[in-house]
């Protein structure tokens, strides 16, 4: 039996979740299609964060102002379901290169309106009391905040249903349908949907969905870990992170890379990362990036060197080459939208997306300009960055998200 309703959203995440709460407020009719269950993919391998502190000026970071404004007003009630935190985040120096470039980033960063304030070394240890005495000094930003990403995106997806939203899971999209060159719906085994549009929201899948549309978009996997303690007394207070990892976020090496990055969580045990690298969708445990992470989160809090780790988890980011998402609609393949390639900011970066979606669909000027993130900007130059072999177009890669992330 086939469906009509005014979007399909192609992915159960928390992108797709966010998109289809703001929709359904828009006074849209909204399906979601997942080929699993929602929040069960990169959703639940993430830390959650909603981060300024690693964005430069450009388009990402208005899109990360305007996100953050989201969860903090129009979002706010719900804040208690998802466990919103506004715990701040501290950008830790411990060369005096590192220092002065932390300076310059933090400094640009204020000139457009984000708040943070230069920490010297006394000023850093009454915030972090364990840091390491190699410290120089340190930026905090206290907007910084976290939620508990399948939380958000579970608690997202129901408020969209009760608005209205409707929800088809473990369907696979094995197709479009078509009138004449217009995406008007989507084929699965439970049966076919129909909508005015449909939007692509399916993670580091976003390629193959493109691809079974006729169009390329070059979303790529970028596989990353996360180590977990055992319980401790509070001994982390912030979201602490080294210099380096803002470098790393912007970096497109192939190669594992790995700078340290530590917080503490409610329940007590205590997050460590990052590392990144582009090895397709292989998902063997790589136990050269969990010495490198290991190593540099004792560098960073001495006292973790005799603490235990309980578990890891890894997965994949959804990366594009320039590093900003694609968000709106594709000329290509008229019909069909984007909203994928947040890489490890989508936690933070949903409710932005969401709210520009919807106005775009019903029509209204949106909040800031899509252009930046226009999912056709590539043009000939697509695969840009390595398309990482063919381990990176993964069986199944034409439906909703199955990946596994870490932020």
């Amino acid at each position: 039996m086939t469906r009509t309703s005014d979007i399909i959203i192609i992915g159960a995440g928390i992108i797709g979740a966010a998109t289809a709460y703001f929709a359904t407020r828009a006074g849209l009719t909204v399906t979601v299609v997942e080929r699993d269950l929602p929040a069960s993919g990169t959703s639940s391998r993430c830390e959650g964060n909603i981060l300024v502190s690693d964005k430069e000026l450009g388009p990402e970071l208005e899109l990360t102002n305007l996100s953050l404004g989201l969860w903090r007003g129009e979002l706010a009630e719900f804040g208690h379901l998802w466990e919103f935190e506004s715990k701040g985040g501290i950008i830790v120096a411990s060369r005096e290169s590192s220092l002065a470039s932390l300076e310059r980033f933090s400094a640009s960063q204020r000139a457009f309106g984000i708040r943070s304030e230069r920490l010297d070394p006394e000023q850093l240890r009454a915030h972090e009391p364990h840091i390491t005495d190699r410290a120089l000094g340190a930026a905090y930003y206290p907007d910084d905040s976290q939620v508990q990403p399948v939380l958000a995106a579970s608690h997202l997806l129901r408020l969209a249903r009760a608005g209205g939203a409707e929800l088809v899971v473990r369907a696979p999209v094995t197709g479009f349908l078509r009138s004449g060159e217009r995406i008007v719906g989507v084929r699965t085994p439970r049966g076919d949907l129909r909508a005015g549009a449909v939007v692509n929201a399916t993670g580091t899948w976003a390629r193959g969905l493109g691809e079974l549309a006729g169009v390329e978009v070059p979303v790529l996997p970028r596989r990353g870990f996360v180590m977990v303690t055992e319980r401790l007394p509070p001994m982390v207070h912030h979201k602490v992170y080294a210099a380096e990892y803002v470098d790393n976020v912007g970096s497109s090496d192939a190669g594992l890379q790995a700078s340290p990055v530590v917080e503490g969580t409610p329940a007590g045990t205590i997050l460590i990362g990052s590392s990144r690298e582009r090895v397709g969708f292989d998902s063997a445990v790589s136990t050269e990036a969990l010495r490198t992470i290991a190593r540099n989160a004792v560098s960073l809090f001495p006292f973790l060197e005799r603490t235990r780790i309980l578990r890891h988890y890894h997965g994949f980011r959804p990366y594009c080459p320039d590093h900003l998402p694609v968000i709106g609609p594709d000329p290509r393949a008229p019909g069909l939208w984007h909203a994928a390639g947040h890489e490890g900011a989508g936690i933070g970066l949903a409710a932005g997306t969401g709210k520009l979606l919807a106005q775009a669909l019903t029509g209204e000027a949106t909040a800031i300009p899509l252009d930046p993130f226009r999912p056709e900007r590539f043009g000939d130059d697509a695969t840009v960055g390595g398309t990482d072999g063919p381990a990176a177009r993964a069986p199944g890669s034409g439906s909703s998200p199955a990946e596994r992330k870490t932020a």
